[in-house]
């Protein structure tokens, strides 16, 4: 093994030294640090409080104290070392200070004796010298005085002047003063204290001023609400003057009238009140003359419209003034639109309802046209449709109450003049034109009423005569009246007799006079003459099928007429019915149409009044029937009768007699007449053998009649021999080819059937057409049958049944009606010979 190394022992006093120097660094930089505070604490003349921190936050505070104490006693010593220095100095300076004291102290006296001197020499300059101060002072109050009262002079001056346009209520130039006075004068005295006086008043005065020129307008509303109808009649004559319509139109019934005005109100500012005027009287009709020849707008101020819009404008208010105005003026249109309580009833009402809204209109244009928006033209639209919606539901209700045609013209002719008017200042009066149309429906259903009466009344005068002329002046003024050609007529000598009575020409006339009535109320309306011929063709057709057919038609239905009367009446309507080509020709020239026009309207007073002739000859017939059912009413017939009497009722007798006599005074009319009546005169005849026939059938076929005898049809057969002879006479001329008597054929075949006992002929050819009795129905004959068989059985006693020829009887009227019962329950059967 190697032997060790012994160690180096280490060097003590070399580390010892390293140890002492880094302590002896770390003195020195500790020293360092609190040299640097201490000369920070000395040189510092702010606070102290971060260099104490440091102080305080460090370890070494007994070091630094140390540090400290050593500074303080080097400066102790530096000290010490300067007052020694300068000690003999200081004493120096004392001496020297009391030498000098003593030289003050004699100088102190010298002085003093001097300003004593001094203040008694200058007592009577001081005295002078406040006077002079005190004077310069009021000199300069007086120079301050006048500076400001030519300041204040201008300011009062304009006050002053404010006053006196605010009680002469000049609104236009205070509204400048007050303007003026706020931002040019009062800012020249704001240190006077009446500028703020002034000052705090103009507000005020602003609303005084505002208020006024609202009571004047108001006033102006008022006054302008009763102004409006003038207003309007003015603007309404002078269209009627433009478009050459009478200016008596517009014109309302007026009366002398005492005026008194209503004193004027206390000036708003002053309290005076001016002398009340004197009453005046004046004639309103002289009064509307004499402002005929000024405009609408002239009859009115409308300065306090302008002067309040101008006010309110300046004064930043506009809006709430056109408000205002809008909202009072829309109240016052519904107010003129309101129509006046029975306003139907007088013409003059119509007048002023509508002088009251042109008038209202006239002055809203005027207002439109002279200010800057204080309405505009949408409100003005807005405003007249409202209007046009009132007044179109106001004509419209008091239109239709109006029962007289002449004042509903009048109206017509308002409304035309109306829209002329307001046309005028550029309203739209498309829709009140409208209203005219409407209005036409309701005065052709005035007028229609109005004919009713005049028809009714014609129709009651009249005599259901023809017309008896004996002079050539009397024909002539029948033929001028009413168009009627006839040679026959012509050629023959005076007297002379129309065909027709006293109404056609009135009825025909009358016709003419509601066509011209029609034409009246197209005047003025700006209308095609094929507009206007077209709409009076169908108020005529109107009048001739409602109007005149109804009163025709209540005529003929009139029980008090005779058969004469009802014969004149068909031959009156066969003339008015050859009339309405001249009423035709009538319309057309009158309206300028082209007759031949192929969209032209033709009346219908042909067809009407040919259903009229229909309807009077239906009620000839009718009251034929009806007089010959008086006749039928007296027939009494005994059923039981055993024998015929030998000649024909006395029922019968008189009513052949009364059909004598009336066809015969058809056969002795004129011959003019003839061929008017032949058909009507065969027809009746022909009706009256009909009616005749089926009243002789139901007396045999009566449910109540429940037995018979052939005496009692033997007699009946009598009775109609007596018609059939009538039937055979040719009651009226040319009426001989048998057609009446086949009228009684079935009622003949019926009696011959039984009367002859002819039951076989009759069952063998039934069915056949060429049957002798084949009018006869099996019903018929069955029920007669029956009757016949009823009165048998109460005649056969049981005696009479043990007769060997009634007992056939009875067997063969048994089988006659077991075969009529056959036939009528559809069972025919053979008949055993």
């Amino acid at each position: 093994m190697a032997e060790a190394t012994p160690k180096k022992p280490p060097d003590w006093k070399h580390l010892t030294e390293t140890v002492h120097d880094a302590e002896s660094l770390r003195q020195e930089s500790i020293n360092a640090q609190h040299d640097h505070l201490i000369t920070e604490i000395e040189t510092s003349d702010g606070p102290l409080g971060t260099t104490l921190r440091a102080v305080y936050e460090g370890d070494e505070l007994s070091k630094f104290r140390i540090r400290l104490d050593d500074k303080i006693r080097n400066h102790d010593r530096e000290i010490e070392r300067m007052c020694n220095f300068h000690y003999q100095g200081f004493i120096d300076s004392i001496r020297e200070l009391l030498t000098v004291r003593q030289d003050a102290a004699r100088l102190k006296d010298e002085v003093k004796q001097v300003d004593q001197h001094l203040q008694e020499s200058c007592v009577p300059l001081m005295t002078k010298g406040e006077e002079l101060v005190k004077c310069r002072r009021i000199q300069g109050n007086i120079a301050t005085a006048v500076e400001s009262l030519n300041l204040c002079l201008p300011v009062l001056e304009m006050y002053r002047k404010l006053q006196e346009q605010m009680t002469s209520r000049r609104f236009y130039p205070a509204l400048k003063t007050l303007e003026q006075l706020e931002h040019t004068y009062l800012p020249r005295v704001n240190s006077h204290w009446f500028a703020q006086t002034m000052a705090d008043d103009i507000p005020k005065q602003r609303e005084s001023i505002k208020e006024a020129s609202m009571s004047d307008l108001k006033d102006f509303l008022e006054n302008i609400r009763k102004h409006s109808g003038k207003i309007g009649e003015v603007a309404m004559l002078h269209a009627a003057e433009q478009n050459n319509m009478d200016p008596a139109i517009v014109k309302a019934t007026r009366k002398k009238v005492k005026k008194r005005r209503a004193p004027p109100p206390p000036n708003p500012f002053t309290g005076e009140v001016d002398a009340p005027p004197s009453p005046v009287i004046q004639d309103e009709e002289e009064e509307i003359e004499d402002s005929a020849e000024l405009s609408a707008q002239d009859l009115i101020d409308f300065s306090p419209v302008y002067r309040c819009l101008h006010i309110y404008s300046v004064l930043g208010d506009r809006e709430r003034f056109e408000t205002y105005y809008r909202k009072q003026r829309w109240k016052q249109a519904r107010l003129s639109l309101q129509p006046p309580s029975n306003m139907h009833e007088s013409l003059d009402s119509f007048k002023r309802y509508f002088h009251d809204i042109v008038g209202f209109f006239v002055v809203e244009d005027h207002i439109l046209n002279t200010t800057q928006g204080l309405v505009n033209r949408a409100y003005i639209d807005e405003l007249w449709e409202m209007a046009v919606s009132k007044l179109a539901a106001s004509l419209r209700t008091n239109t239709v109450q109006c029962k007289d045609t002449s004042m509903l013209l009048d109206v017509k002719n308002l409304i035309i003049l109306f829209c002329h008017t307001l046309r005028g200042y550029g309203f739209s009066v498309g829709h009140v034109l409208e209203l005219l149309l409407e209005m036409r429906d309701q005065y052709n259903d005035v007028l229609t009423r109005q004919w009713v009466d005049i028809f009714n009344e014609i129709f009651s005068e009249d005599n259901y005569t023809p017309i008896y002329v004996e002079t050539i002046e009397a024909y002539t003024d029948i033929v001028t009246q009413f168009p009627i050609q006839d040679e026959n007529l012509e050629r023959e000598s005076f007297p002379k007799r129309f065909p027709f009575s006293e109404f056609v020409p009135d009825v025909y006339n009358q016709v003419k006079a509601y066509i011209n009535a029609c034409l009246k109320y197209s005047a003025d309306l700006h209308l095609s003459h094929t507009e206007i011929d077209d709409m009076i063709r169908k108020s005529t057709n109107l009048l001739l099928t409602r109007t005149l057919g109804s009163c025709l038609s209540s005529l003929i239905k009139k029980p008090s007429l005779t058969l004469l009367q009802l014969i004149q009446i068909s031959i009156n309507m066969n003339y008015l019915e050859k009339s309405c080509l001249y009423l035709e020709e009538y319309i057309s020239s009158i309206t300028g149409a082209q007759n031949d026009s192929v969209h032209m309207a033709r009346l219908h007073g042909t067809t009407m009044f040919k259903d009229a002739k229909s309807d009077a000859e239906e009620h000839i017939y009718k009251q034929l029937n009806l007089k010959i059912d008086e006749f039928l009413d007296l027939a009494s017939y005994d059923w039981l009768l055993p024998e015929a009497k030998g000649h024909a009722s006395g029922y019968v007798i008189d009513l052949v007699a009364f059909l004598q006599s009336t066809f015969m005074s058809f056969t002795n009319l004129p011959d003019i007449y003839l061929h008017l009546l032949e058909k009507v005169a065969k027809t009746a005849c022909m009706s009256a053998c009909k009616h005749i026939a089926n009243s002789l059938k139901e007396f045999l076929l009566d449910n109540e009649i429940r037995q018979l005898t052939m005496g009692s049809l033997q007699q009946f057969n009598l009775d109609l021999i007596q018609c059939e002879q009538f039937a055979a006479s040719e009651p009226i001329p040319g009426a001989n080819d048998g057609n009446l008597l086949l009228a009684f054929a079935g009622i003949r075949q019926l009696l011959d059937l039984f009367l002859n006992w002819d039951w076989s002929l009759y069952l063998a050819d039934y069915g056949q057409t060429n049957s002798k009795y084949v009018r006869v129905q099996p019903q018929v004959a069955l029920s007669l049958l029956e009757k016949l068989h009823n009165a048998d059985k109460k005649k056969n006693t049981i005696f009479g049944s043990l007769n060997k020829k009634e007992r056939d009887k009875k067997k063969l009227l048994d089988t006659v009606l077991k075969q009529l019962r056959g036939l009528v329950n559809g069972s025919t059967q053979q008949i055993q010979g």
